[in-house]
């Protein structure tokens, strides 16, 4: 450990060398940034110790996930395991779970009845409302001491890097 990590929290020393603020911050890229950002954040409702917390997590990621690539197309299972960047069975087994506590619904395409297509029910945009409130807390919260301007940027760049990221694939 070198002197500068002494003076670094601990919370920063297990994410690694490159959190935290001072010269190994400066010397990481954007993408590694954002990317230790999304790993931080999007665990935070899958709290490990709660499995109420974590099952609520599941259940707001997939939720999410049909939300999102409904605005796009058809949500099919297959489109939400893409989505999530896992395996058909695993989006199966989520997509059920939260079917079965009413956030979404299955039914049978209308394009085509050998697919099953799915949708978010009224209490899934509860839900979802629960967790984009939530979120904007944070947010406010983490952004508290920039200005509306830098806010505003940022909002506009974060909408950029999201529209791009739905062109391409990993």
């Amino acid at each position: 450990m070198s002197s500068d990590d002494a003076s670094r929290p601990a919370a920063d020393l297990a994410a690694g060398p490159c959190a935290g603020s001072g010269e190994a911050a400066a010397a990481t890229g954007p993408g590694q940034v954002l990317f230790e950002f999304v790993r931080h954040w999007s665990r935070r409702w899958n709290a490990p110790g709660d499995g109420r917390a974590a099952q609520r997590g599941r259940h707001v990621l997939v939720t999410e996930a049909v939300r999102s690539v409904g605005s796009r197309g058809a949500a099919t299972v297959n489109a939400v395991a893409r989505e999530i960047g896992i395996d058909q069975s695993g989006a199966s087994r989520l997509v059920r779970d939260a079917a079965g506590a009413g956030y979404l619904e299955m039914r049978p395409s209308a394009v085509d009845a050998r697919r099953r297509e799915v949708s978010v029910t009224a209490a899934g945009h509860v839900l979802l409302q629960e967790a984009h409130a939530w979120q904007e807390r944070v947010f406010d919260h983490l952004t508290e001491q920039w200005s509306v301007r830098q806010r505003d940027e940022f909002h506009r760049a974060m909408l950029r890097l999201l529209e791009r990221s739905h062109t391409l694939e990993p």
